[in-house]
């Protein structure tokens, strides 16, 4: 008559299992650089190609003509303004490259290139035209009074890293999960495991352990990262935080699960995995806005786990939100959550 492990003296197979996968972990250095150094390197790489800086000139070139040097003299005297100089050939470049936002042509009047379906454009062409009107002597009624203010938590990067966050979440639950059970079916180790006693929930929940356990360094490197170089404002409570990223992170490893379930090679679970992670990675607000996308599609984008999670980041972070005002978003996690680990459940096979 057979006895499990785990039953009696020895270990429980989730725990023997959750520490062999953390053993396998550690021994692939790249494993931990993706994980733990990637998302600090992508947040100082996009922080400095998007830099929040309200006191940014916005740049513009002069082309060649008559009156000219008195455009230039003019432009440089206006504040907000930065005239840089750029060869006639390389014009229609630099307004592509975004080196420059407006390029003034002299005439009487000037005329403007820009292209318009920029932001940064459009408010060059407004700023470059005041600023030459009042040069040409134009008066106006009144001066409005400015009143700046710093709102915290308004800058690029800092609505930027809880979307990295969330990012990483995703994606190292799915790889980190699905890749190694395929890794091991390829190598017939899930042959000599069915002829255990250990259940197949215990194999599956045991690399979902594993992954909880390197939540803590994941998530809390890139935050106090975040909040200790570029001092990202954290106002919600810590123990919200970790309730969401636990969850998002049950939720994508249980995705990851399911995406091992029946792969048999590496290119196959790779497919499955670039399939499912894709179009979260455009669609679900990490590097830019979800708002951007049509109307029609904002129910599914809302429905996609990463914006769940990313909206749920954001809001506790940025905003101090609760768990009471987080209900939709930790719902969506929940149903992902539960669907993919029962069809994990139903679908895995040993070989």
């Amino acid at each position: 008559m057979k006895t499990e492990p785990g039953r009696g003296g020895a270990s429980h197979p989730l725990v023997e299992l959750t520490l062999a996968r953390l053993r396998e972990f550690f021994r692939e250095p790249e494993a931990i650089f993706w994980a733990f150094i990637f998302p600090i390197v992508l947040t100082i790489a996009l922080a400095a190609a998007f830099p929040s800086n309200a006191d940014r000139p916005v740049v513009v070139a002069v082309a060649e003509g008559p009156e000219r040097d008195g455009l230039v003299r003019a432009l440089r005297e206006a504040p907000g303004l930065a005239v840089r100089a750029v060869p006639t050939a390389d014009e229609t470049a630099a307004l592509r490259e975004g080196q420059v936002h407006l390029i003034v042509v002299p005439g009487d009047p000037p005329a403007y290139r820009f292209d318009a379906a920029r932001d940064e454009s459009r408010l060059a062409r407004v700023m470059v035209d005041d600023a030459l009107k009042r040069a040409a002597g134009r008066t106006d009624p009144w001066t409005a009074t400015e009143r700046r203010i710093t709102v915290p938590g308004t800058r690029y990067v800092d609505w930027l890293i809880p979307g990295l966050v969330g990012m990483g979440i995703m994606t190292n639950g799915l790889w980190a999960v699905a890749f190694p059970i395929v890794q091991a079916r390829l190598r017939k180790l899930l042959k000599r495991l069915m002829a255990s006693p250990m259940r197949r929930s215990e194999y599956l929940l045991a690399h979902m352990l594993a992954r909880m356990l390197f939540l803590v360094p994941e998530t809390v490197l890139p935050l106090a990262f975040g909040r200790f170089v570029f001092g990202m404002p954290i106002i919600g409570s810590v123990v919200t935080i970790a309730v969401v990223i636990a969850l998002g992170a049950c939720t994508f490893s249980a995705f990851g699960l399911l995406m091992a379930s029946r792969a048999k090679t590496i290119e196959g679970v790779s497919g499955l995995l670039n399939a499912a992670q894709v179009p979260m990675w455009l669609m679900s607000g990490v590097f830019f806005s979800s708002a951007n996308f049509p109307d029609i599609v904002q129910p599914i984008i809302h429905l996609l786990p990463l914006t769940a999670l990313v909206d749920a980041l954001r809001a506790v972070v940025l905003d101090g939100a609760r768990l009471g005002d987080l209900l939709a978003e930790l719902m969506v996690l929940t149903v992902w959550g539960l669907v993919t680990f029962v069809g994990a459940l139903r679908l895995f096979r040993w070989r």
